[in-house]
């Protein structure tokens, strides 16, 4: 039987590389604040895997995506072992675009923050008087560049990210920063709407796209899973101060009051995790998580 080594290890994801695709296989690792932290989330891959399964199928109507199949049978016998199942997506190869495309529907976190300076998010002129939380009358897009392990993304305006993709790719600069705003924006309507009807509010969320063999725009990596994205409750939403989350943010908050842990956590804190991220795909899906 052949053997296989990741070629690419995120964060999160380790890719392999089988000659004519790719497999991305989610772990249990958990990152905050671009670490790497030192527990492990039972489960959380498979959840991660299986939401953006959910999703890619929900929108290849409006963009399609590099998902092949989520059934490791299709795959090299290597990965045909329970320590991939439900967690390894096939997918195909594509050459990314090195632009993290943001959106944001509510306005929170690192948003939010910039607002209470000067009215803006992401130099993008807000109507002012908005409190913390609040819907935003539009989803905005607020793209970064993709930073290495260890390093931060850093937000670009649009007009910079043309600049960006033109250096990569000699005349279609423009062409394909225009597509994946768009593809953004139209992505992000649907599905939040969507998640609104299930009861959770998706507040934001980040997107990748490459282009296939014949150069066109195709959404890959990741989509709309607790680790991309910050998921609210719909009950109890109140604008005015933070939410409680469906996400990472829980994590996030034990650790900025627990300067000194070292990055470990409790078990505790990894049980109400594992716990939210499998609520969140139990009502977005209507089923529970295959383990």
């Amino acid at each position: 039987m052949e053997e296989f080594r990741p070629v690419k290890e995120g964060k999160v994801r380790e890719i392999y590389d089988i000659g004519d695709a790719l497999i991305m296989v989610a772990t249990d690792r958990i990152s905050a604040f671009d670490v790497i932290l030192k527990n492990k989330v039972q489960s959380k891959g498979k959840v991660l895997t299986q939401m953006s399964r959910f999703w890619f199928d929900y929108t290849k109507d409006i963009i399609p995506n590099h998902m092949l199949s989520t059934d490791t049978a299709d795959m090299p016998a290597f990965f045909q072992t329970p320590a991939f199942a439900g967690r390894s997506m096939l997918c195909k190869k594509l050459t990314m675009l090195p632009i993290e495309c943001i959106v944001r529907g509510y306005i929170t976190g690192s948003g939010w923050a910039s607002y209470q300076k000067n009215g803006t998010v992401c130099g993008i002129k807000l109507p002012e008087g908005l409190r913390e939380c609040d819907k935003l009358p539009e989803p905005i897009y607020t793209p970064s560049t993709k930073a290495e392990i260890g390093d931060h993304d850093e937000n670009i305006s649009f007009e910079r990210s043309i600049e960006v993709l033109e250096k990569k790719f000699p005349g279609h600069g423009e062409e394909y920063a225009t597509a994946i705003r768009n593809a953004t924006i139209a992505l992000y309507k649907k599905c939040a709407d969507y998640a609104l009807s299930r009861g959770i509010i998706i507040a934001d969320t980040k997107f990748e796209f490459g282009l296939n063999e014949k150069g066109e725009v195709v959404l890959g990596d990741e989509m709309l899973t607790p680790d991309s994205s910050r998921f609210w409750p719909l009950e109890g939403y109140e604008p005015g101060h933070g939410q409680p989350s469906f996400d990472k943010q829980f994590v996030r908050d034990w650790l900025k009051a627990h300067p000194d842990s070292d990055y470990n956590l409790p078990a505790d804190v990894i049980d109400k995790t594992i716990a939210k991220y499998k609520e969140a795909y139990q009502l977005l899906t209507g089923k529970a998580l295959d383990e």
